[in-house]
């Protein structure tokens, strides 16, 4: 299913360019674009991107920390 509610970053450069991030979802997945690009979208589900933006704030990227629960309680 290809979105058609694209909405740009309200947090994108000033001036006259097209350099903005857009954002669209659809009831199962998340897509990302750049403005001056839109035919190369990132499709993603709300758990990697919830990951991907916490490990931007916190500083470390690729420590993910795992909310499966694993049978038995054993890792």
């Amino acid at each position: 299913m290809n979105p058609d509610n694209w909405q740009k970053s309200s947090f994108s450069g000033g001036g006259d360019g097209n350099d903005c991030v857009e954002l669209a979802s659809t009831p199962a997945t998340l897509h990302l674009r750049e403005s001056d690009a839109p035919a190369a979208v990132l499709t993603t589900t709300p758990a990697p991107l919830t990951h991907l933006l916490h490990a931007i704030r916190t500083g470390t990227p690729g420590i993910v920390a795992s909310t499966t629960a694993h049978p038995g309680g054993a890792c």
